[in-house]
């Protein structure tokens, strides 16, 4: 035997003694006590013998394109937050200014703010207005012994104010001269709050009567809108001046045609008195109200099919509403028993926050013309200024423009007489 022979057989035989052949492993057996305890083990998991313990069942989809790791792992987890859309609500007020006798009525309206940037408030038997650029205050007007301001209205242009009386009458008042324009007589009752649309001034009464006037003319009433049987406390026309929506004290919303003195549509879901109504600036046919004490629910209206679309409870007395011209959201002021201001992103009716400002009900709130400051009037005697919506650069788009002119031209248009 050769050499070559003799080591090739040599390591032949070394690595026969180091590791089982291949028939030699297939034959091999486990002893019996290894079975058993296996078997066991096996029994108490609740497991069959020779299967796999972690498996796909059933096995997982094969994905049919390649796998771009590197886009996967490069996609942010969320959509990134655009830094103008981040706000803050205020934890306190910009400005407070005395309200001192301000009638703790909740059917009345005494707070609004103009298109020229001044707000009015009704204090009892004065009329004052504050222009918000200067810081200036006048005393508008002051009415007999006998009489109190039960509602005020800015006209769309700024230029005048409504002004209704608790002896019924409504009069008007140019703002820059100081002088009133004419009165309007006829109401059996407290005049509580009004509604312009253009050249139209609609009053409500707390006999249940909206009358319309046309203050352009000697004979001012032009038609008489009557189903409510209670005071009226809310009423608001649609800025394209179709419809008028309003609201009372015995729980109902009307939502009347211009050219109709019957309601379109008359709703009983509110359990309680109606004061609080806004028709939304970016939805034409969008309606929003809000109920009294014993409902604390705001419901939204669809005006053109007169469907209830969506409704909150709050959880309080709702006194009034506003939407933003910024954001798609609407704030509600409160009385008892929480006394604030709430934020609701609208479609979602998601609450965005709460402002804790009074420590009584609030009675009225208005929004500035930049849609950037809500101004709130309680019966602890304050107004307060809310920065509420932050100004990013482009307001939400307004279903009408174009309603109105510049002051100056709806003035000449008015022709008040």
């Amino acid at each position: 035997m050769s050499k070559l022979e003799s080591e090739s057989k040599s390591s032949s035989d070394s690595s026969d003694s180091l590791l089982p052949s291949i028939s030699s492993a297939s034959s091999y057996q486990p002893n019996t006590a290894a079975l058993a305890y296996q078997s066991s083990v096996a029994e108490a998991c609740g497991l069959a013998l020779n299967t796999r313990i972690l498996a796909f069942k059933p096995e997982a989809p094969q994905s049919s394109k390649p796998i771009d790791l590197r886009s996967q792992y490069n996609r942010p987890l969320k959509p990134a937050v655009n830094a103008q859309l981040r706000r803050r609500l205020p934890t306190s007020a910009e400005r407070i200014l005395d309200a001192p006798g301000i009638r703790d009525d909740y059917y009345l309206n005494l707070l609004d703010w103009s298109r020229n940037n001044q707000v009015a408030i009704g204090l009892d038997r004065d009329l004052y207005v504050w222009n918000a650029e200067s810081g200036t205050v006048s005393n508008l007007l002051r009415t007999d012994s006998d009489t109190y301001i039960a509602g005020i209205k800015w006209s769309g242009d700024g230029a005048y104010i409504a002004v209704g009386l608790s002896d019924g009458d409504v009069q008007i008042w140019d703002v820059e001269e100081g002088e009133k324009v004419r009165s309007m007589s006829g109401h059996a009752a407290r005049v509580g709050v009004m509604s312009w649309d253009r050249h139209i001034l609609s009053s409500g009464c707390r006999d249940g009567s909206i009358w319309n006037h046309d203050v352009r003319v000697a004979d001012h009433k032009i038609s008489e809108f009557v189903n409510h049987q209670a005071e009226v406390c809310g009423l608001q026309w649609r800025s394209d001046g179709n419809q008028l929506a309003s609201g009372g004290n015995d729980n109902l919303v009307n939502i009347w045609d211009a050219r109709s003195s019957t309601p379109k549509f008359t709703k009983t879901n509110h359990k309680a008195a109606v004061k609080a109504l806004a028709w939304c600036p970016w939805q034409l046919n969008l309606l929003a109200t809000g109920g009294g004490t014993y409902d604390k629910h705001i419901h939204f209206w669809n005006g053109t099919t007169g469907a209830r679309l969506n409704s909150i409870d709050t959880g309080s007395q709702v006194t009034s509403l506003q939407w933003s011209t910024t954001y798609k959201e609407i704030v509600s002021s409160h009385g008892y028993p929480d006394n604030n201001l709430a934020i609701w992103s609208y479609p979602s009716l998601v609450k965005n926050g709460e402002i804790q400002g009074h420590d009584t009900r609030i009675l009225s709130s208005a929004l500035s013309p930049d849609g950037s400051t809500v101004a709130t009037v309680a019966s602890d005697e304050n107004l307060k200024f809310w920065k509420v919506f932050e100004q990013i650069g482009k307001k939400v788009s307004s279903a009408v423009s174009g309603t109105l002119g510049s002051g100056k031209d709806i003035a000449k248009v008015m022709m008040i007489r």
